[in-house]
């Protein structure tokens, strides 16, 4: 069972990638972030 945990949170880090990449440069800056940020935000390894 621990294959589909993992699967299941490959597939949500992906999907918050994707929405975070389809967002402008501006929005991500007003919510203080950058490009550079998406893929560490999606795995949550981004800290403040």
């Amino acid at each position: 069972m621990k294959i589909f945990s993992r699967a299941r949170s490959w597939m949500k880090s992906r999907q918050t990638a994707q929405q975070l990449a389809n967002l402008s440069n501006e929005t991500l800056a007003d919510i203080g972030l950058t490009r550079f940020d998406i893929d560490n935000v999606a795995r949550g390894l981004r800290t403040r």
